[in-house]
């Protein structure tokens, strides 16, 4: 574990809301001090940005079935380059982690391979097809941090409802996509006028709203604990508004690219926009931004699912969805800061400090005794994205060619440098 003294950093601190000039010393891992204006000594960080590092909810890796699309290697790398200390997994591999064995297996191969924090989510059903709960209890004391299908969307409402109360038991916490897995079914794109010109299959919002209406009912009988890992429609924010006002345990989440693009990105069938759920109206993304700033949706994440160029080289309604997210999410991120839209400390609690909270984890804090999982990065540092530059085995980004702003410099993990852009 490294000592070390940081001065003259920005302090972003997602707890208090602030953004000041300050100092940190960092020893046997942990942060020891902390305190505003200079200090003496140690490493000058000119000025630029010092954040708890990215928790990113919600990571797909390639192993075990898939390696040739991600491995941990590939991923933590990518993970340290883009400033994210944490990686939260998706169990949606080939041979879905489903039992503790397989969880074993994973958790050892992140803990090896990758020089981030790595912690993994299980299936909540045998092999995600919705119909055999797991073994709950047994994969959380392997180390799953929750439970998911992933966007595999359980169909049969009792099955759903007994996972949900037995996960109340534990006190564990399922993650679930809301979308209605009928409506969406083939859908490519958003339905709307754009569609049409398009001629591709679309689905309407309210498949998402359809969806989570349904679990948060599921919710409010079992008193699961429940995140929802992507919220991308307006017509969604009054059921979410309803269980926070009625006290359920319940948060949301929102990927990157449905805060920084739209469904007119898509343009000429560029199939590296096709994502899951699809990108939708500039209108929705303004009000994914607005819940953001409200406290409304709590985490963002990048989503990040490496696909290989065949899947994607191919006609847009056939090609497969997702991006890859771990070293854009952050320049991706600063664009709503750029344009006066969210404030660094607020785009770091929902980047850091709130799935942190959420899963139980010691870090997303700029606070004593926490750990010294830190990213310092220049917010204003302008670059074009040349998308065969990522880290991450696949390179299917949305961002390629497009102008970003804001690099990380430097990214510690428990107090240790795993990414230093000057020697990189």
């Amino acid at each position: 574990m490294t000592n070390a003294l940081l001065h003259n950093a920005r302090l972003i601190d997602p707890e208090s809301g602030s953004d000041t000039l300050g100092w940190l010393r960092i020893e046997d891992g942990a942060i020891a001090e902390i305190g505003e204006g200079d200090r003496s000594g140690g490493t000058d960080c000119g000025g630029l940005c010092l954040a708890p590092g990215i928790i990113d909810l919600g990571v797909k890796v390639g192993e075990p079935g898939e390696r040739h699309k991600e491995s941990f290697r590939t991923a933590g790398a990518a993970a340290a380059a883009g400033g994210v200390t944490t990686i939260v997994t998706r169990p949606d591999t080939t041979t879905p982690i489903d039992t503790p064995e397989v969880l074993d297996f994973v958790r050892r191969r992140g803990q090896e391979a990758a020089p981030v924090r790595f912690r993994p989510m299980a299936a909540l059903t045998k092999a995600r097809d919705g119909r055999e709960m797991t073994e709950l209890g047994f994969l959380l004391d392997a180390g799953a941090v929750a439970f998911t299908d992933g966007d595999r969307v359980t169909t049969d409402i009792k099955v759903l409802s007994r996972c949900m109360t037995y996960a109340r038991s534990l006190g564990a916490l399922i993650v679930a996509h809301p979308q209605d897995p009928g409506l969406s079914a083939g859908a490519a794109v958003t339905s709307g006028k754009f569609a049409s010109l398009r001629g591709l299959p679309a689905v309407s919002p309210m498949a998402e709203r359809i969806g989570l209406e349904r679990d948060l009912a599921l919710v409010e009988m079992t008193g699961a604990r429940y995140h929802a890992d992507q919220i991308s429609t307006t017509a969604a924010l009054p059921a979410l508004t309803r269980a926070k006002a009625a006290g359920l345990d319940v948060t949301a989440g929102v990927s990157i690219h449905h805060l920084t693009l739209n469904e007119l990105d898509v343009a000429d069938y560029r199939t590296f926009f096709k994502v899951k759920p699809p990108l939708r109206s500039e209108e929705d993304r303004m009000a994914m931004v607005e819940a953001v700033r409200d406290g409304l949706i709590d985490v963002i994440c990048s989503m990040h699912t490496p696909q290989d160029e065949e899947s994607k080289r191919l006609p847009y309604e056939a090609a497969a969805s997702g991006a890859v997210g771990l070293e854009t999410l952050l320049p991706a991120a600063l664009r709503l800061y750029h344009a006066e839209q969210l404030t660094l400390p607020e785009l770091f609690r929902a980047m850091s400090l709130n799935p942190a909270r959420r899963l139980g984890l010691p870090g997303g804090r700029l606070a004593e005794a926490a750990p010294a999982d830190l990213v310092l990065f220049d917010p204003d540092a302008p670059f074009v994205l040349d998308r065969f530059t990522l880290r991450s085995k696949s390179k299917n980004t949305p961002f390629d060619g497009q102008r970003m702003q804001g690099r990380v410099e430097q990214t510690f993990v428990g107090g240790d440098v795993v990414y230093d852009r000057g020697a990189a």
